[in-house]
């Protein structure tokens, strides 16, 4: 959303300097000009509604429906609660740091990656009030424990986040996803 309002704030700082230097550079032609095409378009929109008349209203509806639906899409994107991208937390001594929670995920995934039978880790961290959330995607040989490599994933999370990041964990999910038998030949 960040790129979108930088691109329509761009293009409209352009109209307005574009309409500033017509007006400064030649004032009455500009009005004029202006003048002249709200008429013609006040003529064209009196023809289209005696001679299409309810095509017209309908497409007046269909035009205030999109309206609706698209600005009140970009409004609720705006103004919509944004997830935290970083952590705070209090070390021993009352300092404060903060950590982002990119940091944490390639944290996570480093230290889970070294687990045997682990062929690829995606961590997911949100940050939830004090404390972050956790949602590993493993991908794992396909003959092993699963309660146990669970319980083993959860572990390497609790010690890295709680002991060693100094973070509070909330959440822990983690999904796991078979490779595929290797077929002898």
């Amino acid at each position: 959303m960040n790129v979108f309002n930088r691109v329509v704030t761009a293009l409209l700082l352009l109209a307005l300097l574009a309409v500033a230097m017509l007006l400064a550079v030649v004032p009455v032609q500009a009005i004029q000009t202006v003048q002249r095409g709200l008429t013609n378009f006040s003529s064209f929109l009196t023809y289209a509604q005696e001679t299409y008349y309810w095509p017209f209203i309908a497409g007046r509806i269909l035009l205030a429906i999109l309206a609706v639906v698209l600005f009140g899409w970009l409004l609720w994107r705006e103004f919509r609660r944004r997830k935290p991208k970083a952590v705070r937390l209090l070390t021993e001594s009352g300092s404060k740091a903060t950590v982002t929670t990119e940091s944490v995920e390639k944290r996570l995934a480093w230290h889970i990656d070294q687990l045997a039978d682990v062929i690829s880790v995606t961590p997911v961290v949100s940050a939830a009030g004090k404390g972050v959330n956790v949602v590993i995607s493993l991908e794992t040989r396909p003959e092993i424990d699963v309660p146990m490599k669970t319980d083993e994933v959860v572990s390497v999370v609790r010690e890295v986040i709680t002991e060693r990041m100094g973070l509070q964990l909330g959440k822990v999910q983690v999904h796991i996803k078979h490779a595929p038998y290797q077929e002898e030949a």
